[in-house]
């Protein structure tokens, strides 16, 4: 089978046996001004959850009700890193009862993204905490966002309106 699309948000390729092997997520962001004074918003195509506000200030200062691409990022990590745990936890044979994971991404201004951290909370019948900190540095090298925030390829498309 070939792509099946869904016009404007979101793409997947089927394999013969029915499976999803490959799919695109979408979000936009449309930028009113200059970088310290303008303003934007960011959508969520894909999902359709809504709108997001975007400011210079949201990501350098203090959030005030507005999101940054480091939340973005840490929204992103926090999650794929809890689904690849949780993964690996039933595969070995210990499903959790519960991950809990928090991402935080610093940003320096005028360097860029310097550093994220991620802390993980678990319950997990049957591992001790060895077993689960094992897990977890394993979910951490082999989430599919940690991969791509390790370097990634990045590409552009680009034209004037």
């Amino acid at each position: 089978m070939g792509p099946v699309p869904v016009p404007g948000t979101t793409s997947f390729t089927v394999s013969k046996e029915g499976r999803t092997v490959a799919t695109t997520r979408t979000a936009h962001t449309a930028w009113e001004g200059n970088l310290l004074e303008g303003k934007g918003v960011v959508t969520f195509d894909s999902s359709g959850i809504g709108e997001q506000p975007v400011t210079w200030a949201s990501r350098a200062e203090q959030a005030n009700g507005r999101t940054s691409p480091e939340e973005l990022i840490a929204a992103a990590h926090s999650s794929c890193f809890s689904m690849a745990l949780s993964h690996a936890l039933a595969g070995a044979g210990t499903p959790p009862t519960r991950i809990e994971t928090k991402a935080d991404v610093t940003f320096q201004p005028g360097t860029g993204i310097t550093g994220i951290h991620l802390t993980v909370e678990g319950t997990v019948p049957g591992l001790d905490a060895d077993g689960f900190a094992a897990a977890a540095e394993d979910a951490k090298k082999n989430c599919p966002v940690s991969q791509a925030l390790a370097g990634t390829e990045i590409t552009l498309s680009a034209k004037l309106a």
